[in-house]
């Protein structure tokens, strides 16, 4: 008979760690309504138990995931499979800062020694997680979930010495649940509304999950009070403070987290940035805040950063949004212009125009203005610029909410743009359209001309004030003096691998005659290239350039 295959057995902080996972998920799957209801402070936005409830589902998940692979995995490991799946899945304030309560926990519990007492573990476990959600959060505000996490960190510290695990656990549970009474005398949108804070609620029913999971006992679940019934319709559109809910993943360091903190902390509130404080080098942190502009907090991130998952969520929508749903028809294309002369020309090519430009781009509250009111069922973006582009992408994965159908054609230039609005074809399906613009752009090779304003060290050299740059794709390649040399270099550079149509677009600096020289010049030397001008009026560019 052949020997049996035993399965290696689960650590047993594994093991709880895993039954703690699904009993947290169970008990804010079948609270969440309840939470949701209550949830009035920092946005009363009934979001707040879903919220806490797809932060702990991402985790279990991603723990069931990995145990699945691995029976025996280690305990560090399913740790921290937990933490950073908490973490990569948070969905709004109430999640992020679960998240970072759960991942100072892990962390705590991960760093105990075999000899240490349970009861002691606990506490510093609780300890360790308040502080971290306190530093965590921009502004913090008692009668909240920090509140509730503080009371059951202070209580743990005072009742571990000598006492078991499962009576200073009992002891955390309750001291949270009274604290989470106390919440409503503690903050005026509580007290008004009559309700105990919503994240609190939910962090009671985590700490009560944790106490089933290590002794077996079932908390009942705390008494909550309902909240005030709800403002007659249409009263509930309008809300004070920030419009719009921001939140990305951001890969930094922590002092670019901390340079960043102040400045979202300057655009706006419910300011929280997540993740771990000792890492020296590229880290992953969650970053979530109010703001009433968008695209400036997702530009922070861009200065501290690399920013991805990005989610901007307008705050209290309310019956207006619906009435604009129902009004949607039909494709229109959304396009950012440099200057006065090209939002003509995009304008009678029939796109709506949003104005941009060199130090005026439009943030992605602008963007995501401009798709709400433009009509459209489905909507295409023309960015025109590379930094915008981000912001753009944003405006479109927040668009859903809109009932729009939103795509970002990557135009990284004004000339790719004016070539993609030139194939467009509204009779088209979405996806056809788009491919067609897409293949336009990217077939226009583009360049600019500017004049350096400082000195400085360019890709090709150093440059003086009053110098001439070309540069293509992006890229300086020519430093000159003189604007038309420098145009001629750069048109002979994009010419040499083949072009059909050069487009010339001067700006308001541009010297007289310019582009009558510059079509003389094409014809002369590259017989057969067709030449188009198009006013743009941009400034500090005095001309831009596009070979398709």
């Amino acid at each position: 008979m052949g020997e049996e295959q035993q399965e290696m057995p689960v650590d047993p902080a594994v093991a709880t760690l895993a039954r703690f996972a699904d009993l947290a998920v169970d008990a804010l799957g079948e609270a969440r309504e309840q939470v949701d209801a209550l949830n009035v402070f920092p946005v009363a936005d009934a979001d707040t138990g879903t919220n806490m409830f797809l932060t702990l589902e991402a985790a279990r998940d991603a723990l069931d995931e990995r145990l699945a692979a691995d029976r025996s995995c280690a305990r560090h490991d399913a740790f921290a499979t937990y933490s950073r799946a908490a973490l990569l899945g948070a969905r709004g304030n109430s999640g992020v800062i679960l998240s970072q309560l759960l991942g100072g926990a892990l962390r705590a519990l991960g760093a105990a020694g075999a000899d240490d007492r349970p009861a002691d573990v606990l506490a510093e476990a609780l300890r360790t997680a308040a502080d971290k959600a306190y530093a965590a959060v921009g502004t913090p505000v008692e009668g909240t979930v920090l509140t509730v996490a503080r009371a059951a960190a202070s209580v743990a510290a005072d009742r571990a010495s000598g006492a078991t695990l499962a009576s200073v656990l009992r002891a955390a549970v309750t001291a949270a649940e009274e604290a989470l009474e106390r919440t409503t005398g503690q903050l005026p949108a509580l007290r008004e509304a009559g309700v105990v804070d919503a994240g609190a609620l939910g962090l009671c029913l985590v700490l009560a999950a944790a106490e089933r999971a290590v002794t077996g006992r079932r908390s009942t679940r705390p008494t909550v009070r309902r909240p005030a019934p709800p403002c007659p319709e249409g009263a509930g559109d309008t809300r004070e403070g920030p419009a719009y809910e921001v939140m990305y993943l951001l890969e930094a360091t922590p002092r670019a987290v901390e340079e960043l903190r102040s400045s979202l902390a300057a655009l706006g509130d419910s300011l929280v940035v997540v993740g771990d404080d000792d890492q020296v080098g590229d880290g992953l942190w969650h970053v979530h805040v109010h703001v009433d502009d968008a695209g400036a907090a997702v530009e922070a991130g861009i200065a501290a950063g690399t920013p991805r998952r990005i989610r901007i969520t307008h705050l209290g929508r309310g019956t207006a949004v619906q009435a604009v749903r129902a009004s949607r028809q039909g494709r229109r294309v959304l396009a950012v212009s440099a200057g006065p002369g090209l939002a003509e020309v995009f304008a009678e090519a029939g796109a709506v125009v949003v104005e941009g430009g060199p130090g005026r781009r439009p943030g992605t509250a602008e963007l995501l203005d401009a798709v709400a009111g433009c009509g459209g069922a489905e909507v295409v973006l023309l960015p025109n610029d590379p930094q915008t582009q981000v912001l753009a992408e944003a405006a479109a994965r927040e668009a859903v909410d809109l009932g729009v159908k939103a795509v970002v054609v990557p135009t990284s230039a004004q000339v790719q743009g004016i070539a993609a609005l030139a194939v467009h074809d509204p009779s088209r399906r979405l996806e056809a359209d788009v491919v067609a613009m897409t293949s336009a752009a990217r077939h226009t090779r583009h360049g600019a001309v500017t004049v350096a304003s400082r000195r400085a060290m360019t890709s090709v050299g150093p440059c003086e004030p009053g110098d001439v740059l070309g540069a293509i794709e992006h890229d300086f390649v020519v430093v000159g003096h003189d604007v038309e040399g420098v145009t001629r270099d750069l048109l002979g550079r994009l010419l040499d691998n083949g072009g059909e149509l050069v487009t010339l677009v001067p700006g308001v600096d541009g010297p007289g005659g310019l582009t009558a020289r510059v079509e003389a010049w094409v014809s002369h030397a590259h017989p057969g290239v067709d030449v188009c001008v198009h006013e743009g009026g941009q400034e500090r560019y005095p001309l831009l350039l596009g070979v398709e």
